[in-house]
């Protein structure tokens, strides 16, 4: 079987994006990973399938595999990726789309400097949504935020949770490029209080607009960039007292710059979107 795809990226954190209007688009696990595999595949950390939506109002429905072969609910940059997609192949002529995703409704938008925002929707808080297990857990209050005391290889580290239609753990830490990220990112990925596992976030505070950050993701490993990461860190450094909207996210992958003004509301993501190329690969 031929597929056609196009390869893509979002501050460094790249896609497969596959048409799935015009094309059948029925793989298995083992054939998401293999497109995945950046040696005997085409190479990504997510794989993203554009779908008809069949709810009213609604552009697309917007599927998402990570490079382990499952589907997941989420992912911001990939948002973004979504809407250059359509966009460069003529899918839509909205400059602002509705795009149904496994965790709700998002609203992408092309700004006219050829960067693209998107409405992530709120962020969700109590820890049994995100979901989190805290039974037993004593929260250290900092802030509006609660963090949650997990041990990590012998030591224990304070956690902000927070869903952003995907699980994140969000942690301050003093210098992001010398933390362990890679050793303690697959520790907290399948802590056992995270029933769906979870994206590790490592997040060193610049000032009260800038932030560094790392994100070890779920099913991927560590990224260049992750938006939904970017997203859950700012919701938790205004949370917590230490970060004023909007904030400049600065990854390996380049920036991306976070809006959000409190409880109850959405958060506004904004990075850029690039086409790599296009091709067909045999599965």
């Amino acid at each position: 079987m031929k597929l056609k795809f196009t390869k893509m990226h979002g501050a460094g954190n790249d896609f497969v994006v596959i048409d799935g209007i015009h094309q059948q688009v029925q793989l298995t696990p083992a054939q998401w990973q293999r497109i995945a595999d950046r040696r005997f595949g085409i190479g990504a950390d997510q794989i993203l399938v554009v779908e008809p939506s069949e709810t009213a109002g609604v552009d697309f429905r917007y599927r998402i595999y990570n490079a382990d072969g499952g589907e997941v609910e989420q992912c911001g940059n990939g948002s973004r990726a979504f809407v250059r997609f359509v966009t460069e192949k003529k899918l839509t002529d909205k400059t602002a789309i509705r795009v149904e995703t496994m965790s709700g409704i998002i609203e992408p938008r092309m700004e006219t400097d050829g960067s693209i925002t998107v409405d992530m929707g709120a962020p969700v808080l109590e820890p049994a949504r995100v979901p989190f297990d805290a039974n037993g857990l004593q929260a250290v209050t900092e802030g509006r935020d609660q963090l949650w005391p997990l041990d990590i290889h012998g030591r224990q580290s304070l956690f902000s949770v927070v869903s952003m239609g995907n699980p994140h753990a969000v942690q301050v830490v003093p210098d992001a490029e010398a933390f362990p990220v890679l050793a303690d990112g697959p520790v907290i990925e399948h802590h056992p209080r995270f029933p769906k596992r979870v994206n590790a976030g490592f997040m060193q505070i610049i000032n009260r607009g800038h932030i560094r950050l790392r994100v070890f993701e779920r099913g991927a490993g560590e990224t260049l960039a992750c938006g939904t990461g970017a997203c859950a860190a700012v919701v938790a450094g205004i949370r917590r007292g230490l970060l004023d909207s909007p904030v400049q996210v600065s990854t390996h992958g380049g920036k991306l710059s976070i809006a959000w003004q409190g409880e109850g509301q959405s958060v506004m993501l904004t990075g850029p979107a690039v086409t790599v190329f296009e091709g067909e690969i045999n599965l």
